[in-house]
């Protein structure tokens, strides 16, 4: 009885133990999985740390016992301003030259044109109708200023007036673009837009960087002698939204779009070509009409804009919007809040030659805020500015502070659209062409 009785708790006791001994086992194993997490929670959030460590077994003696290691913080990145270097690089006579956009003479490259590119360092160039040969000898033509400005620190722009209608410089090989207000009756901005691409096409053929295109004047007045058709018409809304879409259309093909006639040239009985036109608007009424479209272009970051030769009496008595301050300062710059590219109608027309001197327009318009003087027909003109800007910061009369303020814009606009020198003409005229007739077809069936 006595040993069956220790036989029998003998063997029930065996199992117990047996149970003891698994579940201190997997107590044993929980706890060092528990002592692990640790480690990995840290090689988790160090994904260096983790990476190194891949193929290794997570329980490593190493692992649990190295110290966490500590991130050393980035030091913060200055981003360059390659606009401020490149100006920084630049002469004083360098950046003058910048400031001026000149014409050329005839249909190729002559010696005084080459002067000027050298010694002024002019920052762009004009082609007028004289200027234009065939499509092959104006792309040599223009190949040729761009191969004489590799010289010079910065690329040229090489500008037209390409607007469609009676205001074209391509050669007849090239099919023609109709007037703006053609487009405009239309009122539909999809083709305006299409016009602004076909347009961009065409001045590349010859090489051409910017077209002063699309013209914003609001035509208001019908007998106006400069504006007329080249206008989208004499309501603002369609002129704005036609505008813009053309001057989207440049863009997208790699164009420099500059809008004109900033205030706004549509109500005026004078071709500033030949005088000064005098506008009697106030503030108020320029508001409500000529200042809509352009507000509209500079909501949209318009490039350039090109500030007419036209005296607003209510605004500024003595100074024509080309040369006023407060007009591009106080209004264009201030209230418009416009920090682009302000550049003057040619200076050499009738409203500014028959009333001021040209040394005293550049210095006038430079204190007033626009950034290139255009000047054409004449080399001597470009030298008269180029002289007049150099000696006005040498003796103090204009700082060299706000000639960098006005390089500073060119250089930006310059490197927005990755300007070279080596950029050749380029296109397929024939594509073209057919593309014009095809858009010119949608034109004529509305």
């Amino acid at each position: 009885m006595h040993n069956y009785r220790y036989n029998s708790n003998n063997t029930w006791r065996k199992p117990l133990h047996m149970m003891c001994l698994l579940l201190g086992i997997v107590l044993l194993l929980s706890a060092c999985g528990q002592a692990q997490k640790p480690s990995s929670a840290t090689d988790s959030n160090t994904g260096s740390n983790a990476g190194s460590n891949s193929g290794q077994s997570s329980s490593s003696p190493e692992q649990n016992t190295a110290p966490p290691q500590e991130e050393v913080p980035e030091e913060p990145h200055e981003e360059v301003d390659l606009v401020q270097e490149q100006l920084s690089s630049l002469t004083l006579e360098e950046k003058i030259g910048q400031m001026i956009l000149a014409g050329v003479q005839g249909t190729t490259l002559d010696d005084q044109a080459k002067q000027m590119i050298t010694d002024q360092k002019v920052g762009g160039i004009i082609f007028y109708a004289n200027n234009v040969s065939t499509l092959e000898g104006t792309a040599k033509f223009v190949q040729s200023i761009k191969e004489a400005n590799q010289s010079n620190p910065v690329p040229i722009f090489m500008s037209v007036d390409q607007e469609g209608g009676k205001v074209s410089r391509m050669p007849e090989t090239v099919e023609s673009i109709p007037s703006s207000r053609k487009v405009g009756e239309t009122k539909d901005s999809a083709l305006a837009e299409t016009m602004g691409e076909l347009l961009a096409r065409q001045v590349q053929l010859a090489g051409f960087n910017v077209d002063f295109a699309p013209v914003l004047d609001v035509n208001s007045n019908p007998k106006n002698p400069v504006i007329g058709d080249r206008s989208f018409g004499s309501s603002a809304e369609l002129v704005s939204r036609m505008g813009i879409a053309e001057m989207k259309g440049l863009r997208n093909e790699g164009i420099i779009p500059v809008v004109k006639h900033f205030p706004g040239h549509g109500d005026t009985s004078v071709d500033s070509h030949l005088d000064l036109p005098v506008v009697n608007k106030t503030e108020k009424q320029l508001a409500e009409l000529e200042w809509i479209p352009f507000q509209a272009a500079v909501k949209e970051q318009v490039e350039a804009v090109m500030v007419a030769h036209i005296l607003f009496p209510k605004l500024d008595p003595d100074h024509p919007a080309s040369l006023s301050d407060v007009i591009i300062g106080e209004h264009l710059r201030g209230k418009f809040k416009y920090d682009g590219v302000v550049i003057t109608d040619d200076l050499s027309m009738g409203a500014i030659a028959k009333n001021y001197k040209l040394d005293q327009a550049a210095l006038t318009t430079v204190k007033a805020g626009s950034d290139i003087l255009l000047v054409a027909h004449s080399y001597e003109s470009a030298k008269t500015i180029f002289d007049t800007l150099i000696s006005a910061v040498k003796s103090g009369k204009i700082t060299e502070s706000r000639i960098d303020e006005s390089v500073y814009r060119i250089l930006a606009l310059k490197q927005q659209y990755k300007l070279s020198d080596d950029q050749k003409a380029s296109g397929d005229l024939k594509q073209l062409n057919a593309d014009i007739v095809d858009w010119r077809k949608q034109i004529d069936a509305r």
